[in-house]
């Protein structure tokens, strides 16, 4: 009986197990074969060795100032999507009547496509026709370059970012919440804490787990961010236009050049960063829930 479970659980298994082969193992061990390749996709791989990671820190000035923007950007919009992701959290735990379509409108967000949601954005960043230069007319504010000067397209690419990863993180926030036993917070008000005693005292010590995987994977999506960056400034922006993100550099050089052997060595650069950038959170979230 015990042979016949396992036989009929790797039944179970192995096609999930063929898929993650066929679709996640063999592009990551090719991916890496390649970086150590020049390859144009038309005529056969030659070996380069590390010539292509030589050339992206040494000799790629447009490397240094994509990953300078992806920082910015990743900077720009980390801290608002947790902000905002906690403070939305905090009020959908309320029970007031229609909760529920509040709830809803929060997280239509997170069903939108990242390009058609970036497209409606493009509009509305529109210089001096767009509806937010005609908001900000009717209270006397000039017309605002959002896509037209470099640093404030990295703002407005951030903005639309935000926009669409505040409702992620209120779900799993908003999970956490509603997972705090509310006999803490009497104790507390019982003891004459005050609210902001209660959250930092209470609220943050216990979601830390999820706030940490929210910090993770906002940084993730932001190093990785491309689909938004390409509909919001286009796929030919070089680094004059503020959005030459380490993603869109990428794109330009598998699909653009054709050096796809150069492409998959930043991709395997960008691995690393967000490899370091992951073990350095999660040991600091480790740190701080080891008591003294």
């Amino acid at each position: 009986m015990a042979r016949r479970r396992a036989r009929d659980g790797w039944l179970f298994v192995t096609p999930n197990l063929l898929a993650v082969a066929v679709f996640l193992l063999f592009p990551l061990v090719a991916s890496l074969y390649l970086s150590f390749q020049s390859w144009d996709l038309f005529s056969p791989p030659r070996f380069v060795g590390l010539d292509n990671y030589r050339r992206l820190f040494g000799a790629d000035p447009l490397f240094l100032i994509a990953l300078r923007n992806t920082a910015v950007f990743t900077l720009l919009t980390l801290v608002p999507t947790v902000v905002i992701g906690l403070a939305a959290a905090a009020s959908l735990t309320s029970r007031v009547r229609g909760i529920g379509l509040f709830r809803t409108a929060a997280f239509l967000p997170l069903v939108a496509s990242t390009v058609a949601m970036a497209v409606v954005w493009r509009f509305m960043f529109t210089t001096e026709d767009g509806l937010l230069d005609l908001a900000l007319a009717r209270i006397g504010l000039g017309p605002t370059p959002w896509l037209t000067e470099p640093s404030w397209a990295l703002v407005s690419l951030s903005i639309v970012t935000v926009w669409k990863s505040v409702p992620f993180a209120t779900v799993v926030l908003l999970a956490a919440l509603q997972g705090v036993p509310e006999t803490l917070y009497e104790a507390a008000r019982i003891d004459g804490a005050g609210a902001l005693r209660r959250f930092f005292s209470i609220t943050l010590p216990l979601i830390r787990g999820p706030l940490s995987f929210v910090f993770v994977i906002t940084v993730i999506g932001s190093v990785q961010a491309f689909d938004q960056a390409y509909a919001l400034t286009g796929s030919d922006g070089g680094p004059e236009t503020g959005t030459y993100l380490l993603g869109i550099m990428l794109f330009q050089h598998a699909f653009g050049f054709y050096e796809v052997g150069y492409a998959c060595a930043l991709a395997w650069v960008i691995f690393a960063i967000l490899f370091a950038l992951t073990l350095l959170q999660l040991r600091y979230a480790r740190r701080e829930e080891t008591p003294l």
